[in-house]
């Protein structure tokens, strides 16, 4: 079973969604019962990925027994067990809370939530560029339903939207893919590196041309200043659980360029090396302030998380911009913190608004809530966890992010985080406020649900658990920044060693 561990994050959720889809009517007690066991399954796995993987060694699984770099093969290393893990917990958070009730509003919630989930855990493990496409094809196609799940005339439109966007992202990946592709005649990433080691001179400008393509798609996945503007509108449309899966969405275009450009445009690149620091670097501190303006602008409070997923967008491409390994462990932890806080706000908010009638999320005073106190107190641990107070985990992982920084990136970083920092202070302080010392009347809600509850709680007690925790994942975090350092072990295992796990 063991040599079989790393498929089952991608089979695992393929098998789930068939099952779930099969029977596409009733038996709603059955579905959600398979939804959370897959799903809590995928939690054990992610542990004991993490557990194998912790060691340093890099394995692969060649599918069909066809060896690298000519067959399909899903590659096991320090960050991609990390990411697999993340997103299992992340998920399980949401598909509780989902059990609640809304995943009826609509059809094929469940099956449908799987099968991101395969395309999720698909792209974290592949190691080939073509195979990276087809995953962000299946996790797309399966978000593209979910973000319309339960109707609605915002939903639409945000869905509309979206959907052109990445319609037009995956064309230019498919170009990309075609263009490296016949500038090195291999997919593999790990034979593309060796093959960029020995790439003629002429085709120099096509690789560049073909790396930069990609990296325009990766900044659109992960919504980078000018790429965006699709993201605050979709993720505050989005039903609750949906939303706080999609906070794993824009991660996995931070994964894609930190995988790629460290492994294929490394160091052995020559004059390819390092093609996207550049770009990154600006561009990130744009949009850590186009992130700090609409958190301050936002007048809905799920309207201001999606913002603050802007926020932590931009925090994340500083570290990819600032190229050292300690920047690269810095974002790592800040990763893992702000996925599950950002998640779990957004459940939050569904839960405030459920809580307030008509007035729902918008920043408006309404009536006293039901259960007002215990949704302030995780209000408060959500907001000062994002914010990046102490002593909660938000304030680690900016601090690593600072501490990072070296000589003149000190004097652009700083100010510019210090600054998003107080907006977001500052906007989670005036709703705080107008959600529940500005009320007026009798309470009104009704008690919500266990279920909801242990999502939320399950989320935003990552925080605390990530401080207590913060030596260990910190090792874990650098050591993954110093396996990302050096690619040669991946083209070592892929391609040297012999042997694969068929």
């Amino acid at each position: 079973m063991m040599q079989h561990l790393i498929v089952l994050p991608v089979v695992l959720p393929l098998v789930a969604g068939i099952l779930l889809l099969y029977r596409r009517q009733g038996a709603t007690r059955a579905k959600r019962l398979v939804g959370v066991i897959a799903t809590a399954l995928l939690v054990v796995v992610g542990i004991a990925l993490v557990a194998r993987a912790a060691g340093g060694e890099v394995t692969y699984y060649a599918l069909g027994d066809w060896q690298p770099p000519f067959g399909i093969v899903l590659v096991l290393d320090r960050l991609s067990a990390m990411m697999i893990l993340l997103t299992a917990v992340l998920a399980l958070g949401a598909v509780v809370f989902a059990c609640a009730g809304d995943d009826e509003r609509g059809s094929n919630f469940h099956g449908l939530f799987q099968w991101q989930l395969m395309g999720i855990n698909g792209a974290f493990l592949t190691g080939d560029l073509f195979n990276l496409f087809v995953f962000f094809e299946v996790l797309l196609l399966a978000s593209y339903a979910l973000l319309l799940h339960g109707g609605g005339k915002a939903r639409i439109q945000a869905g509309v939207h979206y959907v052109v966007l990445n319609l037009a992202g995956s064309s230019l990946f498919l170009i990309a893919v075609g263009v490296l592709y016949g500038a090195t005649g291999t997919l593999n990433m790990a034979d593309m590196a060796v093959r960029l080691g020995e790439l003629p001179a002429e085709r120099a400008g096509l690789v560049t041309a073909g790396g930069l393509m990609l990296l325009v798609v990766f900044g659109l996945k992960a919504a980078i200043l000018p790429l965006y503007f699709w993201l605050p509108r979709a993720y505050a449309a989005a039903p609750a659980p949906v939303a706080a899966l999609f906070a794993i969405m824009t991660k996995v275009g931070i994964y894609a360029i930190l995988r790629v450009y460290s492994l294929v445009f490394g160091e052995h690149a020559g004059p390819l090396a390092n093609l996207e620091q550049a770009w990154v670097w600006w561009l990130s501190l744009g949009t850590l302030v186009a992130a700090g303006i609409g958190v301050m602008a936002a007048r809905d409070l799920r309207l201001l998380v999606a913002y603050l997923v802007l926020v932590s967008v931009g925090t994340l491409l500083a570290g990819i911009g600032m190229g050292s390994p300690a920047a690269v462990s810095a974002l790592l932890y800040y990763l893992v913190h702000t996925t599950l806080i950002t998640g779990g706000l957004f459940l939050l908010a569904e839960l405030i608004g459920l809580q307030r009638g008509k007035a729902g999320t918008r920043l408006v005073r309404g009536r006293p809530l039901l259960q007002g106190g215990w949704l302030a107190g995780l209000f408060f641990v959500g907001a000062v966890a994002v914010a990046g107070l102490p002593p909660l985990s938000g304030a680690i992982g900016k601090a690593l992010m600072m501490a990072a920084a070296e000589g003149s990136q000190r004097a652009w970083l700083w100010p510019i985080l210090l600054g998003t920092g107080l907006c977001a202070l500052v906007a989670l302080s005036r709703a705080g406020s107008t959600l529940f010392w500005r009320s007026q009347g009798e309470p009104m809600g009704v008690p919500l649900p266990r279920r909801q509850w242990f999502g939320v709680a399950w989320l935003l007690g990552a925080s605390p658990l990530l401080v207590v925790l913060a030596g260990p994942v910190s090792d874990y975090t650098q050591a993954t920044a110093d396996q990302l350092a050096n690619p040669q072990a991946v083209v070592n295992a892929l391609l040297n060693d012999a042997g694969g796990t068929p």
